[in-house]
Parts: C-alpha cells; structure tokens; sequence
C-alpha cells in the first residue's frame, strides 16, 4: 500500500475501532447494571431471584431487536451506503443509552419504569443489530485482500474495549461514591456519557468516505448499459452487478444466501453464549457464591478483555494466511473443554484463578471472534452483503447471547453450575458443526459476484 492509502486505512480501522467500542460500552453497561442495579432500581417490589431474572429479561430485549435491526439497517447499508446507516446507528445508540440515564425509578413512577426501561434497551438492540455491519464493511470493504482478517479485528475489538471501558466506568464511579450514592444515582453517570456517541457520529459523517465495493456498486447501478456490457466480458465478474432497485437487499440476501446466513448464525453461537455467560452471569455467580466482591469480578473481567484485544488482532492475522475455519473450529472446540474448568477455577474464591478462568475462555473465544468479521464479509457478494452479514451475526446473537444469562441462571439455581458448562460445551458443538459445513473464504474476491 502506498502511504497515502495506508494512512487513510488506518483512519478508517480507528474510526470503526472508536465506533464500535462507544457502542459495545452502551450495551455492556447495561449488561452489568442489570446484574448489579437494575433488580433493585426498577424491580425492588420482586423477591431478589425474581427481580434478577427479570432484569436479565429486560436484557434479553435487547438481543430480540438485534435482528430487526439488522433487517432495518442491512436494507439501506445495502441501499444507500455503509457509512450513513453506520451513523444513524451511532445516533440512536447514543440517544437511548444517555436517556437510560435519566430514566426515574420504579419508586418515582411505578411500573412504568421498568416499561421504559424494556423500551430503550429494545432501541439499544435496533442499533447494534444495525453499528456491526456498517462498521465492519467499513473496514473490510476497505482493506487490502491480504489484510482483511487483521483490519476486520479493529470493528471486533471493539466488543472487549467496550467491556473495558464500561467496567471502568462502574468502578471508578463505584470509588468515588458510597454503596448508597452510587445505587441512588451514580449508576447513572456511565450511561449518561454515552452522549459522546453523537459526536463521534458526525466524524464518521464528515470525515469519512463509502468502500470501494459499494462506491463500484453504486456506479453499476446507475451505469445499467454499462453494467450490462461488463457482464458480457470476463471483467464482469469481478466486478458488482447492478441489482434491482425494487427489491429488498434482505430478501435477496435470504433467497440467495440462506444456507451462509444460518450456518453463519450457527458459527456466532459459542462466541454469543461463553461471552455473556462471562461478562455478565459471573457478576452474579461470583458475588453470590464467593467471597468476592462486585469490584473484584468486574476488575477480573476487565483484565481479562484486556488480555484478549491483542490475542484477538494476532488471531485475526493468523487466518489472513491460513485461513479462516482452522482457527475457528480450534477456537470452538478449546471453549468447549474450558467450560468445564471456569467454574471450578473461580469457587476458589481466588481473584487471579477468576482472571485466569475468564482470561481462558476470552482467549479461546478471540480465535473465533477476531476472523469473523473477515470471514461474514466474505460469505455474500456487494449487493447484499450489508443484509447478509448482519442477518447471520444477529440471529446468532439472538439464539446464544439473548437468553445466556437468564438460562445459566436457572441451570445454577434449579441444578448445578456444572450444567451451565454443558450448557457452554453445546454451544461450541454447534459452532463447530456449522463452521465445518461452511467453505473456506480468505481468499475471496470482494469485488467479485454470482
């Protein structure tokens, strides 16, 4: 690459990156303040078990939307660009995230309080099912064939700093304020700096062009005569085509792709499930059945996603030369055997075996995680690439992460945390079962369609 080319890559890879890791702070937040808040702030009428499971609920909506969100915004990232549905996701995620903050408690307002709540946690879902397609084609779309995993690691990285920064929150404000301050109102602090999303929004707007790919597709769509002429030479097909205007790109992508789109959903599965079991039912299950405290399960989660951001970006380089499923099914199948060590490790009430049993299953989930935003963007073609893509990542969302904690909660509490590592191991299985029906991709040609 050129300097020029390669200065203008890395602007856009830190773009996604800072997009990305806003994003995933806003929905992580909440993933701790519903283990840790929310069952008293908005269900504190409800026994405790109950009141848990019901904000882990209100946590589930988020990933029920995640879907149609993508359905929304992989219609016009595929439409209009990946860069202005980007920004419109960075918006509304902002938008809800600060309005969670200012949101008055059950004991203000009743039940409407944990309706509204449900509400903006629903529009949370709508914009991460919307922020990962258009961040990740960003950068994807952009990058140099031969760099593809490694630049696509930047948008997937953004998941570990988002935990990152999200328990830094919490534990700073939890350091400056008493148990009681910070259950009143300082909760709200974290949720109310996600204002900063609108400003990074209007960089990406201003600052910013669309990828290649779509910029080629946009000219074939409005070039038909040309467009057709290119389909009669042997550059045609490594060039987009142009694609009816009238019909959906998410319909096309299904009736074109479903076989890609379900068993990329498959292969999402162990990330989804071993990741919130991680993040946010170990705040519960430490706290309760250790002598840990929530400062210490959140430090351990915050060093632990600080160990996988670099593993992910070497994982992710690893499959731009070697390919894409090896590494993932190593991945799955190593998340499947540490399941059964997590626990074990972190009843010993030890803060570092706690770093180590999450450290492991990060690190064994970065080897799926870091291609994968490389490998979803080379399973579809330009046209409904945006559609496809997020289809497969939020429906696998949805089937692993949606229900994750409020399952390995009833399978702790009505039998043993020995199943929620079955519960992981079948995951795996899953993934493991879909990637290998999957081909192999890191050698495509983005450029290039059907």
């Amino acid at each position: 690459m050129s300097n020029q080319v390669q200065s203008n890559m890395q602007k856009v890879a830190y773009t996604a990156l800072a997009g990305t890791s806003i994003e995933w702070y806003d929905f992580f937040l909440y993933g701790a303040a519903a283990a840790l808040i929310f069952p008293t702030v908005f269900f504190g009428e409800a026994s405790p078990s109950t009141a848990l499971i019901l904000s882990f609920l209100t946590f589930a909506a988020g990933f029920i939307a995640r879907p149609i969100g993508g359905i929304i915004f992989g219609h016009f990232g595929d439409r209009i660009g990946r860069k202005k549905t980007l920004v419109t996701a960075l918006i509304l995620m902002g938008v809800s995230s600060t309005l969670i903050g200012l949101l008055p408690t059950y004991a203000m307002i009743g039940v409407t309080a944990p309706i509204l709540l449900t509400l903006l946690r629903f529009a949370q879902g709508i914009a991460i099912g919307g922020q990962w397609g258009g961040a990740m084609l960003l950068v994807t779309e952009s990058a140099p064939k031969h760099k593809r995993g490694f630049y696509g690691a930047f948008a997937q990285a953004g998941a570990p700093v988002g935990i990152i920064l999200a328990n830094l929150a919490f534990l700073a404000v939890s350091a400056l304020c008493s148990d009681e301050q910070f259950m009143d109102w300082g909760w709200r602090i974290p949720f109310l700096l996600s204002v900063a999303l609108i400003g990074l929004s209007l960089y990406v707007q201003l600052t910013l062009e669309d990828t290649p790919a779509f910029r080629e597709l946009k000219e074939a769509q409005e070039s038909p005569n040309l467009a057709t002429a290119q389909q009669s030479t042997k550059q045609a097909s490594e060039k987009p085509v142009a694609t009816s205007k009238t019909e959906s790109p998410v319909l096309m992508a299904i009736k074109k792709y479903p076989k890609q789109i379900l068993l990329g959903a498959g292969a999402f599965l162990a990330v989804q499930v071993t990741f919130y079991i991680l993040i946010a039912f170990m705040l519960v299950y430490g706290v309760s059945n250790t002598n840990l405290s929530r400062d210490d399960i959140l430090a351990a989660i915050l060093i632990a996603s600080a160990i996988q951001v670099p593993v992910q970006f070497a994982f992710a380089s690893y499959s731009d030369k070697h390919g894409r499923k090896g590494i993932f099914m190593l991945g799955a199948i190593l998340t499947a055997l540490w399941a059964f060590a997590i626990f074990p490790l972190i009843d010993t009430g030890n803060f570092w075996y706690t770093v180590l049993a999450i450290s492991g299953g990060l690190i064994f989930l970065a080897m799926m995680y870091g291609p994968q935003a490389a490998f979803f963007t080379e399973l579809f073609t330009t046209e409904v690439r945006y559609s496809g893509a997020t289809l497969g990542y939020q429906f696998g969302a949805i089937a692993g992460g949606a229900f994750a904690p409020t399952i390995a909660t009833y399978l702790w509490t009505e039998y043993d945390v020995f199943w929620v590592s079955v519960y992981i191991a079948f995951a795996s299985l899953l993934t493991l079962l879909s990637v290998m029906a999957l081909t192999e991709t890191y050698q495509t040609d983005l450029n290039k369609t059907d």
